[in-house]
């Protein structure tokens, strides 16, 4: 996320909260794909991490892409730590750790999807080409420790680097190790929001299988094929993970935001400073804990919408649903995971069909397989079953939906194209983890040197 909102609008009523995510509805002509893709910037010389400072760095890197693109830039204490479209169709950000990010503009279809995000990636090789510096695909940090990792001097990332370590054991390797790619898709209707988050969130751990990539840790292999999937087992788990409640028939908004007021707050800002309020649940927020303590107290709209982008379920609900289970990876998994979750959730018959198959799963089975996952990929078992086969019914549901939206390119393809790298994985029952460690462990020699030079943009 680039830039915390600044809404000044009082809030007066638990309602007020219920509402601002209700009115996220809309027709489904306007139904739109938002997707998000991080990735890791390197030097080429020596495979080490680009700081922020200097003539070659990541300030550099967004300094010069806000003269090319001719964005806005978002600034944190002084530091430019993002750009904004002009016109609210996109923005760039940096993640704790230098990890570079793009959050793609509300689009039609994947063929648009995909072009975006090569634009991106030609139009960011160009400016870090002459400063040497390239970037990886992947989901975790293969190489660097936490000491070597450089950190962003944004100010939501200082409370929660002294906050993570309170709350659980692995919060700073999320933030400062791991990349992702999500998508944020559209409901309809109450209704429409609590049957897809629903299915989404059943299958998010087999997203996370599918798009396993992150097998090693400071340059070994570390047993797992996520590590990314790991670490959010064990990060903050009073804001992260499975939420029960959206396995009942009957949840809502209400529920949601009953859930997230009881989560406690990151921050506040005021004037552009930010204020450390992790001693504060929203609730007691709402009720008045922070009147003496600073000077405008009162809750305001914009305080909740940055509340919730602090909230880190497996389906995250703001005005749409994010897609939060899959590890970063190569190009073409910028565009396979948009479509998987598209071709499920956008397609009447198929949002039916993921709907029946997952229907009678229950919370605590499908947290066994969550927990599973990082370590076994689609080799877990779920009902005596691999994952595999699972997966293999569900990327078909996926194909089937994305055939029947029939959104073709200029050569006649529908967005089902877009799954080849899935079902590259079904076919030869091995993730890009997997592919990875045979890597390491055949032609690479032990090292995960080349990672760096296989497997950038």
């Amino acid at each position: 996320m680039a830039r915390d909102t600044t809404d000044q609008t009082p809030l007066s009523s638990v309602s007020e909260l219920t509402g601002y995510l209700a009115e996220g509805a809309k027709p489904t002509e306007r139904f739109r794909i938002g997707t998000e893709h991080e990735k890791f910037a390197f030097f080429r010389a020596d495979n080490s991490p680009v700081p922020y400072f200097g003539d070659a760095s990541i300030s550099a890197l967004l300094t010069g892409m806000r003269d090319k693109l001719g964005w806005d830039e978002i600034v944190d204490a002084g530091h430019i730590i993002g750009l904004a479209e002009p016109s609210g169709m996109g923005a760039i950000s940096i993640e704790p750790g230098g990890q570079f990010e793009l959050s793609g503009a509300p689009l039609e279809t994947i063929h648009q999807t995909c072009k975006e995000s090569n634009q991106h990636l030609a139009t960011v090789r160009e400016i870090a080409e002459p400063m040497g510096i390239r970037f990886l695909g992947i989901g975790g940090s293969p190489k660097w420790t936490l000491a070597e990792t450089p950190r962003m001097p944004k100010s939501r990332y200082d409370i929660m680097t002294r906050y993570m370590p309170k709350v659980g054991t692995k919060g700073l390797d999320m933030m400062y190790r791991t990349c992702t790619i999500q998508v944020n898709l559209d409901f309809s209707s109450e209704d429409d929001m609590r049957r897809k988050m629903r299915v989404s969130m059943k299958l998010q751990s087999l997203a996370t299988a599918l798009f396993a990539s992150s097998p090693f840790t400071e340059s070994k292999p570390n047993g797992l094929v996520s590590w990314r999937g790991d670490i959010w087992r064990d990060t903050d788990n009073r804001r992260s993970g499975l939420l029960d409640f959206t396995f009942r028939e009957d949840f809502g908004f209400s529920d949601y935001v009953a859930w997230a007021l009881d989560v406690p707050m990151y921050f506040i800002v005021r004037d552009g400073r930010y204020h450390d309020c992790t001693h504060v649940t929203f609730r007691q927020f709402m009720n008045g804990a922070l009147k003496g303590e600073i000077a405008a107290w009162e809750p305001t709209m914009g305080d909740w919408t940055n509340h919730l982008s602090t909230l880190f379920p497996d389906v995250r609900l703001k005005r749409f649903l994010e897609m939060r289970g899959a590890d970063g990876g190569p190009w073409r998994r910028i565009c396979a995971l948009p479509a998987f979750w598209v071709g499920l959730l956008y397609d009447d018959a198929a949002l039916e069909a993921a709907d029946r198959l997952t229907k009678d799963w229950g919370f605590a089975e499908v947290d066994t397989l969550r927990n599973a996952v990082p370590v076994e990929g689609l080799k877990a078992d779920f009902r005596g079953r691999p994952l595999l086969d699972i997966a293999r019914d569900v990327v078909g549901i996926s194909r089937d939906g994305l055939k029947s939206r029939g959104r073709l390119n200029g050569d006649g393809q529908d967005e089902s194209v877009f799954l080849a790298p899935l079902e590259e994985v079904l076919a030869k029952k091995a993730t890009l983890a997997d592919d990875l460690l045979m890597l390491y462990r055949g032609r690479w020699n032990g090292s995960v040197e080349p990672v760096f030079e296989e497997y950038q943009y």
